[in-house]
């Protein structure tokens, strides 16, 4: 009787749909199935499956692979912007009801960012750092209607997900302002690689950081409590200048939809995008 591993590596060597560079959902979750069998229930196996099985991971791997880099060929180029968006209204890399999903995946990849090594933990008011989902990021883009005339200021960007996908997608001026050095390392060094000459990131302190070129601003809750207060405040300062728009995700959104110098478009929801703009 085959087992279930090699009835599993049967059917995925079978179906050569599975090989098709859209098909980037069906490789992860094979992917993620065969790495349940490899790498948890590994002793268990022969020596010939555990082989079949590296060999199909390696297969499978080496096409997402191609992608990325097609699709990092095509942003050196200037012609990122159509494909990452087909990519994010593709119901292929549409995550059901997660955090993350394949789409965050296929960004990973694209990226390719480098490990930026050790990073101290986050001081008071200041939040544990993680990306912003791919699909947010591109809400964000729409909801905000950023073009090439816009600024836009990523505050807190950490690797620069944010920033650097905005830039490709929109043509605009995009600053990521972060204060952990080996995060702006490693955003400056993709951004290099990827040619993407109009995002750029400043290491420093968002409270010390010039904001006055900013005409849309992003915060994904990067601080609460007294720094929150300080950067909303500077914020409004600058919106005294000019008509500003301010985006948010996660707990801050409450915080920031009860600034009588912002208004909202539409309903305030902290599990997604909310586009603020200044009165």
């Amino acid at each position: 009787m085959d087992s279930p591993l090699q009835t599993l590596l049967d059917d995925l060597l079978q179906d050569r749909s599975l090989r098709d560079p859209d098909q980037l959902r069906r490789r992860i979750d094979a992917l993620e199935q065969l790495e349940s069998w490899l790498f948890n229930r590994g002793d268990t196996l022969t020596p010939s499956l555990r082989e079949r099985g590296e060999a199909l991971t390696a297969e499978l791997e080496a096409i997402n692979d191609r992608l990325y880099q097609t699709i990092r060929d095509a942003i050196r180029h200037g012609n990122g912007a159509d494909i990452l968006r087909t990519w994010a209204a593709s119901p292929h890399s549409v995550a059901d009801q997660e955090s993350y999903g394949p789409l965050d995946t296929l960004i990973a990849g694209v990226l390719d960012f480098k490990e930026p090594g050790d990073v101290p933990e986050p001081g008071a008011d200041m939040v544990f750092y993680q990306p912003t989902p791919a699909r947010d990021i591109f809400d964000f883009i729409e909801r905000a209607s950023i073009t090439s005339r816009d600024v836009m200021m990523d505050l807190g960007a950490g690797l620069g997900h944010v920033t650097l996908l905005t830039a490709i997608c929109t043509g605009a001026r995009c600053i990521g302002i972060e204060l952990q050095p080996a995060y702006v390392a490693s955003a400056r060094q993709c951004a290099g690689e990827l040619q993407i000459r109009h995002a750029q990131f400043i290491e420093q302190d968002v409270r010390q950081a010039d904001l006055s070129e900013g005409t849309v601003f992003y915060l994904y809750t990067p601080f609460t409590g007294g720094i929150l207060r300080e950067v909303l405040d500077v914020l409004k300062r600058e919106s005294k200048d000019r008509a500003i728009r301010v985006c948010t995700l996660g707990p801050c959104t409450a915080i920031v939809a009860n600034e009588p110098w912002l208004k909202a478009d539409g309903a305030c929801d902290a599990r997604r995008t909310t586009l603020f703009r200044s009165l």
